[in-house]
């Protein structure tokens, strides 16, 4: 009886334990581009966003970055998508390391947002989202 009972309780144990492992973190961003801005667009991410992934990989606080291009059934669906990658989600709390990387490649504060409000014209965030990866065991 004794035997019974504990293969029950190694049995509701291996239950308990989760079949996954948490693993890195993944910003989605879907952008919609106003018809005729795209190579604008993603000269944009050539001369400004890759360089600012690139310093911030070398500066540890991401894994990776990939841009995504979308043939969108409709206006409100991405034409891009941006993913950045983090180790986990400790490495998201490392906001002001990140702004720091920003304001060496690309400048102020100030200079950024004056840039951010000229994109604005042409492209729409349409979605932020983070999503981790699980990794199955």
């Amino acid at each position: 009886m004794g035997l019974a009972a504990s293969s029950f309780s190694l049995n509701a144990r291996a239950q308990d334990e989760r079949q996954y492992t948490e693993g890195p973190v993944t910003l989605v961003q879907e952008i919609a581009i106003e018809y005729g801005h795209f190579e604008e667009y993603i000269d944009w991410l050539n001369s400004t966003w890759k360089p600012t992934m690139e310093a911030t990989k070398k500066a540890g606080i991401i894994i990776d970055y990939k841009v995504f291009s979308s043939t969108p059934p409709s206006p409100d669906h991405p034409d891009v998508i941006l993913w950045i990658t983090y180790k986990n989600m400790a490495a998201l709390d490392k906001g002001v390391e990140e702004e720091a990387v920003a304001k060496k490649v690309i400048g102020s504060t100030e200079f950024q947002n004056k840039k951010r409000v000229e994109r604005s014209e042409y492209r729409k965030v349409l979605r932020r989202e983070y999503i981790r990866e699980l990794i199955l065991k």
